[in-house]
């Protein structure tokens, strides 16, 4: 099969950024071209499993790859977890997942959904939910999904097997999930599977498991990186709060936390979550390494475009300004909040209270790190008694600040 360049071209595109297995560019070139011969669009799938209720940067990174599909007329399909969230997803993870009840999995469903708008035509696409199969499943139907895999193939994944040499417990229910993610692909008919690079496992199962039930032309899967917090080092979660940037943040805390990513992520950031094209990002690269613009410069322009693309483009010149009167210029927001305290109040409750952090161990964390300030004053100690004798200044980190009063 001669396969024309515009689809050619079409797989680069989709394939930037993204690991696409198992036959790279031009199996997904054959796949977009046989879609358009027989105007059958591709049924692109992604499964969520709502753990939390919010997204955060890291997970757009999938969601446009999506977009991209969905530009080019192909069916999105929107796997909700009902059944798999109940299991919890073991991959990456070094113990077993609590499970979700079915209450939860609906109103983080919920959640997402009203997200995910802000990336995907949501109203275009196919949503479904995975309950309404492997619920109704019968027991002869769950040992033959269970047949077409062993243990061995289950403990090559690097999660199990660590777990096993460590000693620590592995429950047979975690060996489902694979299975059925994979048991996904064959329910919902799925032409290409997207993930993170830690769905390696999981996707390719599809595969397999959609050869077993008589696909003649399983599914291809597209891997796409594990976006890094704003530390650079750990993958971005909400384990780690102060180093994650929500989708559903203030739109000057999240241009104030991409403004405290390390220069070395600037372009990794361009190229995951922004639409810049390839020729500028050639450009920006270039400036970085010729050393003759100050990379916070661009930084500027990577915060502005990123919140303006999840607040709109008021807030973010906004959140830009302020920015720069309080980090650069040393000031204060004109728009801070004022505070009545009554009597004394302990430092880490006083942080908690203010949803100027999300526990008291991140509290902990940012006094000792030297971020919490009164009057310009460094706290540094965490059993420090907050009592207000005339208004005060209270600041959290770089961005967050509170008027405490009488």
């Amino acid at each position: 099969m001669e396969i024309r360049q515009e689809f050619i071209e079409q797989a680069k595109h989709l394939a930037r950024n993204a690991e696409v297995l198992p036959g790279g560019i031009e199996e997904l070139a054959v796949k977009l071209q046989h879609a358009a011969d027989t105007n059958t669009p591709l049924r692109v799938k992604l499964g969520m499993d709502p753990t939390r209720p919010d997204l955060h940067l890291g997970h757009t990174v999938v969601m446009r790859k999506l977009k991209e599909f969905q530009k080019l007329g192909h069916k999105i399909v929107l796997i909700v977890g009902g059944a798999t969230a109940m299991v919890g997803d073991p991959s990456g993870k070094s113990e077993t997942r609590p499970s979700l009840t079915k209450e939860q999995v609906e109103e983080n469903a919920k959640s997402y959904f009203e997200q995910m708008s802000k990336v995907v035509d949501v109203s275009k696409a196919e949503v479904v939910n995975n309950a309404d199969w492997l619920h109704s499943m019968s027991f002869v139907e769950l040992l033959k999904l269970a047949s077409q895999i062993t243990v061995a193939q289950i403990m090559t994944r690097d999660d199990f097997a660590k777990r096993y040499a460590e000693g620590r417990p592995i429950a047979v229910h975690e060996f489902f999930y694979p299975l059925m993610q994979a048991y996904d692909s064959v329910a919902i008919d799925s032409d290409i599977e997207l993930g993170g690079t830690d769905q390696r496992f999981n996707t390719l199962l599809g595969r397999d498991i959609q050869s077993a039930y008589g696909k003649k032309y399983p599914q291809m899967v597209m891997l796409l990186p594990l976006l890094e917090g704003t530390d650079g080092i750990v993958k971005m979660s909400k384990t780690y709060p102060e180093h994650c940037i929500s989708l559903t943040e203030n739109p000057k805390d999240m241009f104030g936390k991409l403004m405290s990513i390390p220069d070395t992520l600037i372009m990794r950031y361009y190229e995951l979550l922004t639409d810049v094209p390839e020729y500028e990002l050639r450009g920006i690269k270039e400036q970085l390494e010729s050393g003759n613009v100050n990379p916070r410069d661009i930084k500027l322009k990577l915060a502005r475009t990123i919140t303006a693309e999840y607040a709109g483009e008021e807030a973010a010149i906004k959140a830009q300004e302020d920015f720069i009167n309080v980090v650069s210029n040393k000031g204060i927001p004109e728009d801070i909040e004022t505070v009545k305290i009554d009597g004394e109040k302990n430092i880490l409750d006083l942080l908690c209270e203010l949803n100027f952090v999300q526990s008291k161990g991140e509290a902990k964390r940012l006094i000792q790190g030297g971020g919490v300030k009164i009057d310009n004053n460094k706290i540094s100690d965490i059993n420090y008694t907050v009592k207000v004798e005339a208004e005060t200044i209270l600041q959290a980190g770089k961005r967050k600040f509170a008027k405490l009063t009488k």
